[in-house]
């Protein structure tokens, strides 16, 4: 009889982060029966890679990030969030008998629906990191949740968390590190960069309508670059739902669009113009794609970044990040300060508010500077593998998983099992 897993996450980098390790999971064990409850937004990492959702799926107005902005939980209550909130939780508690084991991705909601569950579970706090503060002051609740019996285990996002859990005491903490790493390799997308082009990444965000706002700004910034360095190329790296709006935020900009078919088979891309006014003596393009986060991620020698889990991708294989603040709800200047914390050298965040003309030139600037500065760039590449190094964390976390899975449902063949688990590697 096959073995059943349900995965809980609450957040959209927490679903990316829980879709790599389930495609470990059933490179591993094909066998294995998963379903997932996504807590925040509507799940599509997960229906991506065809896994059934047991509870409803919505979209708050915070995007899930009341933590930057408390106000702003108001706006999701008055949106439904309890309601909802407990139509998910009767939901899971509909489903959870049939399934043998748990995992769950993010922070205090997450691992409470876990526990609630009354099943066994291993977490994996992928949201939360030492490096902010120096030390992880998680809430009381959350601690207890993670030292209670039924947690089997927790993983960690970067090794100085893991480190300074197990001097807190928390001895069931193991470091994991970023999922999505283990697949950050160039696809071979054709993004029209000769050899020897300085190319610069703009990455505004995954939720569309702050994606949107936040896009228009790194836009004016490519363009203040282009003033002092014509020679750069723009890349940026959109989710479909802001390439889909490409050609109004062109015509809202007063920029020129152009939509051309990929001569690798991929989906269409986009060039904008813009700068061709008496204001600007040099126009400046950029080059939009939604099918190749990775190889522009890998390609680029700067990130200009307003994301979080793609700068940090971007961050952890040497990139440096050149970061402005927009409106929010995610990426604020609070939440900029925060990358800046957690990322340490590679990162450099300009302004101290969203970004206006002047933190714009200012930026520009700091980009121009930045791709020229040899010594800063190697210096990138040794923080990035000194804060989430090394890599293979889907196999990491997926062993971890099985390990106590297998320990919960097959005592005395546990470990056996896990022998064969643990000398597996991410395919």
């Amino acid at each position: 009889m096959s073995q059943r897993l349900l995965y809980i996450s609450n957040g959209h980098g927490e679903d990316n982060h829980s879709s790599h390790i389930i495609r470990t999971l059933r490179a591993i064990r094909p066998d294995l029966e998963i379903a997932a409850l996504p807590i925040v937004g509507e799940g599509n990492a997960y229906r991506n890679i065809d896994i059934p959702i047991v509870g409803p799926t919505y979209t708050l107005p915070s995007g899930g990030f009341t933590y930057m902005n408390r106000l702003r939980l108001i706006d999701d209550i008055r949106a439904g969030l309890l309601t909802m909130t407990w139509k998910q939780y009767k939901a899971m508690k509909r489903y959870v008998d049939s399934v043998d084991f748990v995992a769950a991705t993010g922070d205090t909601i997450g691992q409470a629906f876990a526990f609630l569950s009354g099943k066994p579970f291993v977490s994996f706090i992928s949201p939360l990191s030492a490096m902010y503060e120096g030390k992880l002051n998680m809430d009381l609740i959350l601690w207890q949740l993670l030292k209670s019996d039924r947690c089997k285990a927790v993983a960690t996002r970067d090794a100085y968390t893991a480190e300074d859990l197990r001097k807190q005491g928390l001895s069931k903490v193991h470091f994991g590190g970023i999922p999505s790493l283990d697949r950050l390799k160039p696809k071979g997308k054709d993004l029209q960069i000769a050899e020897g082009d300085t190319m610069v990444a703009l990455l505004p965000g995954s939720r569309t309508a702050e994606a949107v706002r936040n896009f228009k700004l790194e836009m004016q910034l490519a363009l203040e670059a282009a003033q002092l360095n014509p020679a750069l190329k723009f890349r940026a790296a959109l989710v479909p739902s802001v390439m889909a709006e490409a050609q109004k935020i062109a015509q809202a900009e007063g920029w020129t669009y152009s939509q051309h078919e990929s001569a690798d088979g991929g989906k269409p891309w986009v060039r904008l113009k813009g700068g061709e006014t008496a204001d600007y003596s040099q126009p400046v393009e950029i080059l939009c794609y939604s099918d190749a986060f990775s190889d522009i991620a890998c390609r680029t020698k700067l990130v200009v970044g307003m994301a979080g889990l793609a700068v940090d991708q971007a961050m952890a294989i040497g990139k440096p990040i050149v970061q402005i603040a927009g409106e929010g709800p995610q990426f604020t200047y609070a939440f900029a300060e925060a990358q800046d914390r957690l990322l340490g050298i590679s990162v450099k965040t300009i302004g101290t508010q969203a970004a206006t003309p002047a933190i714009l030139k200012e930026a520009a600037r700091c980009v121009v500077e930045t791709v020229e500065d040899e010594e800063y760039l190697k210096a990138c590449v040794e923080n990035g593998q000194a804060r989430f190094g090394p890599f293979g964390a889907s196999a990491r976390i997926a062993n971890l998983i099985l390990t106590h899975l297998d320990r919960a449902t097959q005592p005395s063949m546990s470990d056996n099992i896990t022998g064969k688990n643990t000398a597996l590697e991410t395919p």
